[in-house]
């Protein structure tokens, strides 16, 4: 007589247990491996850097004529693409100016690549809306859908071909004042500190850059752009208000406000950077306890999914194996 193998509404516990088992070991090896082979974060950078030390010591980076060369070629390319545009009339200064400032948050420098994005807002709806209306309409894709359907498929491939460069740019820009948000407070306590230490306001800045440099390099790269700015224009509100158009952030608009007020008016700025660093740590903390709140509501679905089915299993699957081989004798 083969022995009797318990199930529940037809599924075998057994293999049940032993599926959810061989999960939990692997889980626990893996916790095991990720806790055991924990690798110095600056051991990757070191490398990196002995390995850029060989390369120019055996001269193998590019020349300055070659970058110069590829900076021509791309003011060539960036040259033809706005000749097109100004041909078609579809270029307008308003459209490029806002473009150059979107690349400028998103941390890319060169104000050519406006040109370049607003033509690709241009073609990429042609070419993909071009191949999407002859695939369905023309060779006879997704026949099985209904019109409705493959309307909404062409319209969605035209409308995300078109937004696709201001999606990408978007993208950056949040990654990059993400990064930014959370060095500013550091940021400023070093201006406090550099501040009351007699240093002016654009060695401040290049010290800051330094120091910060390697920690949050987009800040770090920010404020060495800013410290330029300050030691050659001849108007340093410039600066402040050039550091404000790039970066998306009421956080530095409200520093660069007061910063000006500074130059203006002869305050104080030690105690003015001193608050506006508490300030921003304290909406760092409100943040992170509004994300902590959202814990919960953001758990209950997988709770409900993962968790509940096999607490039920756990607990009510003996006594259903006790009722079953009650009812079968």
């Amino acid at each position: 007589m083969e022995p009797h193998t318990p199930t529940v509404m037809g599924i075998n516990v057994i293999m049940v247990a032993t599926m959810l088992a061989a999960v939990a070991t692997f889980a626990v090896l893996v916790a095991i491996y990720a806790a055991t082979t924990v690798k110095d974060p600056m051991a990757k950078r070191v490398k990196a850097l002995n390995e850029r030390r060989e390369q120019l010591k055996a001269g193998i980076i590019a020349s300055t004529s070659k970058r110069r060369r590829n900076i021509s070629n791309r003011n060539e390319v960036a040259d033809k693409v706005r000749g097109l545009l100004d041909s078609l009339k579809v270029l307008q200064d308003e459209q490029v100016q806002k473009a150059q400032k979107r690349l400028m948050q998103a941390g890319i420098r060169s104000k050519d690549l406006a040109v370049v994005v607003i033509f690709a807002r241009m073609v990429l709806p042609l070419v993909f809306g071009t191949i999407i209306i002859v695939g369905v309409y023309g060779l006879g894709w997704f026949e099985t859908w209904g019109d409705f359907k493959r309307y909404a498929i062409v319209a969605t491939v035209l409308i995300g071909s078109y937004k696709a460069p201001d999606l990408w740019l978007k993208n950056k820009i949040t990654k990059r004042t993400h990064a930014i948000r959370k060095g500013l407070p550091d940021a400023l306590d070093l201006l406090v500190i550099c501040a009351e230490a007699g240093l002016t306001v654009d060695a401040a800045f290049n010290r800051v850059a330094r120091e910060l440099g390697k920690a949050y390099p987009e800040l770090g790269d920010e404020f060495a752009l800013t410290s330029i700015e300050l030691g050659f224009l001849t108007d340093r509100r410039s600066a402040f208000e050039n550091l404000a158009n790039r970066i998306d952030l009421d956080a530095v608009r409200g520093v660069v406000t007061t910063m000006i007020q500074t130059e203006k008016y002869g305050t104080p700025l030690a105690s003015a950077l001193r608050v506006l660093s508490a300030e921003f740590r304290n909406d760092r903390m409100m943040r992170a306890e509004e994300k902590a709140a959202r814990l919960p509501a953001i758990m209950t679905v997988p709770l409900i999914l993962f968790i509940l089915p096999v607490l039920f299993i756990v607990i009510l699957g003996p006594a259903a194996c006790s009722i079953h081989d009650a009812l079968m004798k």
